[in-house]
Formats: C-alpha cells, sequence, structure tokens
C-alpha cells in the first residue's frame, strides 16, 4: 500500500455519501483506529490495486507478444520448488 503523509497529499478528492454510508465509514474508521481521510484512502487504493491486478488483458507490442508464444511453446522443464509446493497438501485440505 502507498504510505502518504498529509504534506504529500496535493490531489483533492470531493464525495459525496448517503448518512448510512457515512456512518458505516465514520465507524470502521474509529474501529481502524484511522481518520476518515485515512480509512477512505486505504480502503480506496486496496480495491484499486486488487482491480488492476485481477486484469486480464495485456497489451504489448507484436514482438513482445512473439516472446511470450515462443515461450509458451518450450517443453516444460522441472522444477524442484515448484514439485516440492505442489506435493504439499493445501491447508484447507487438513
Amino acid at each position: 500500500m502507498l504510505a502518504t503523509t498529509a504534506t504529500t497529499r496535493p490531489a483533492r478528492f470531493g464525495l459525496r455519501a448517503t448518512l448510512q454510508q457515512e456512518a458505516i465509514l465514520r465507524r470502521a474508521a474509529e474501529v481502524s483506529r484511522k481518520s476518515l481521510t485515512e480509512f477512505i484512502l486505504d480502503s480506496a487504493c486496496a480495491v484499486a490495486e486488487q482491480t488492476l491486478l485481477e486484469q486480464r488483458l495485456f497489451m504489448v507490442s507484436g514482438q513482445q507478444y512473439q516472446t511470450l508464444l515462443e515461450l509458451l511453446d518450450r517443453p516444460p522443464q522441472a522444477n524442484a520448488g515448484l514439485e516440492k509446493l505442489f506435493s504439499k497438501t493445501a491447508p484447507w485440505e487438513q
């Protein structure tokens, strides 16, 4: 998560919320021991980062695409680390 201080926040947002939204945000901020601004920004940034990580469409050049296809066409290679990882039982299956 990106850490910021009040002196490094030149951008300003104006938000409108229902009374119920405000109440739940204020309560969650209190429980988190954060200011309302910190809580909203931290929460919004966390969701934004997750959204960006979930992107399934990647724009690449023709050469980058060709390189990716060549990598995918290579025969699989032994990977001791992956073999060890996949030989373990997942914690939720124990």
